[in-house]
């Protein structure tokens, strides 16, 4: 059997790996359209259900990851001039590691078990490939070779509201940070984590009209990420925001992109991560998706040596999943896009509130959240019985069973 990733990111390469893994008689081959060791993003974020599911499908990769993941304790909101130490206190755990640390451990394993990685070749179409029994599309959100049969995979294609982008710093975020800003032109804020000993990843965001009334589009990338450090300085500690763009030229400011396809495969092609489904970033989300996805299909192969009942079972087995996720995304941006008219500073405890319950914000007709999770929550705004609720929920996780 002969295997085609088209597309060197995390789903592609840990796919492949899996694939040998799987299939040792298969041969497969991974093809990116960059630079070896070239990446554009910062850190990605995930947690332990993730972990442990890395361990059951490869050990050996997965230690590597965990060893090299940056662990965040906590969830903090700031408003306006607030610190870290006048922050409201969410609770929550976990990791985050760099991309390029991330590719790097991928595609060291999948070469290590017989994958051939091709840099700098561009796929857009499938008679590129050559004569594959299977061809996986993971070529992200913009996939060529999605774009080709669209209507035969049921794509249907939204934009989000907000605009956002992706920037880095030397300041050090041991909880994983939202911070608001008022401004002139409307709120602004920023989802921050670090993930390895010397940089934290910035998602800044903010409505359109804001974006619009600060300029942003005429401002280049240096002007850009200075106006957001002067910005958001009260929680930089002295550091400034950093780019890192595939154009030094232009500021890569998007919005969402919403995707969803009613069928994942169409003759040898099945589409994989982002190029079959993205849920907003605002759930931490897409590198889980990505790499479920890798598990399940390479399980699937290895389970229906049938090409096409093996790609059923795939979606079948991926979708409950997907559309949870995407259901809670979804709240999770509708609730970012609705900040300007939900914010206030002197009460940021019921904001901070809303913030954490964000991801189940449409309940059901007469459903209402439960009193007492607000009331833990302004339990656990006291230092000691911040401590406390640490303490418990680290010793549940120093007695789960660790996949070895």
């Amino acid at each position: 059997m002969r295997i085609v990733c088209v597309g060197g990111g995390p789903a592609g390469l840990y796919f492949a790996a899996l694939a040998r893994r799987r299939l040792p008689e298969a041969e497969v081959t991974v093809i990116e359209r960059n630079p070896a060791g070239v990446t554009y993003g910062w850190g990605v974020v995930f947690g332990e259900s993730l972990l442990a599911g890395l361990h059951r499908a490869d050990p050996v990769s997965a230690r590597q990851i965990a060893t090299a993941s940056v662990r965040w304790r906590d969830q903090h909101v700031r408003i306006g001039g607030a610190t870290s130490g006048d922050a409201v206190h969410l609770g929550g755990t976990g990791y985050a590691i760099g991309r390029h640390r991330l590719l790097d451990i991928l595609a060291g394993r999948a070469r290590d078990l017989g994958v051939s990685i091709e840099y700098e070749r561009e796929v857009t179409e499938v008679s590129q490939v050559g004569d594959a029994d299977l061809v996986v599309a993971c070529d992200g959100v913009h996939s060529q070779l999605r774009r080709q049969d669209e209507t035969e995979y049921g794509t249907r294609i939204r934009s989000g509201r907000n605009r956002y982008l992706w920037l880095g710093t030397h300041a050090l975020f041991d909880a994983f940070t939202f911070a608001f800003e008022q401004t002139p032109a409307g709120w602004i804020w920023f989802h921050g984590y670090r993930f390895d000993a010397e940089t934290s990843t910035v998602v800044v965001e903010c409505a359109p009209q804001t974006w619009d009334g600060l300029g942003f589009a005429d401002l280049d990338p240096q002007t850009t990420a200075a106006r957001l450090s002067s910005i958001f300085a009260g929680h930089l500690d002295g550091h400034d925001l950093l780019q890192r763009a595939r154009d030094p030229q232009t500021t890569a400011w998007l919005s969402f992109t919403g995707i969803t396809n009613e069928r994942w495969s169409h003759g040898p092609v099945v589409l994989m991560g982002d190029a079959a489904h993205t849920a907003h970033f605002s759930i931490g989300s897409g590198t889980t998706l990505a790499l479920d996805d890798a598990i399940v299909l390479a399980d699937s192969l290895a389970l229906h040596p049938e090409r096409q009942v093996a790609l059923a079972a795939y979606r079948a087995t991926r979708l409950p999943d997907v559309m949870a996720l995407q259901t809670e995304a979804a709240n999770s941006e509708r609730w970012f896009e609705s900040v300007d008219r939900t914010i206030a500073a002197d009460r940021a405890l019921d904001f901070g509130y809303s913030l954490l319950r964000r991801r189940f914000a449409r309940l059901s007709p007469g459903e209402r959240s439960p009193r007492w999770r607000y009331e833990v929550l302004r339990a656990t705004q006291h230092p000691a019985l911040r401590s406390m609720r640490f303490g418990l929920t680290a010793a549940r996780h120093a007695v789960r069973p660790r996949p070895r």
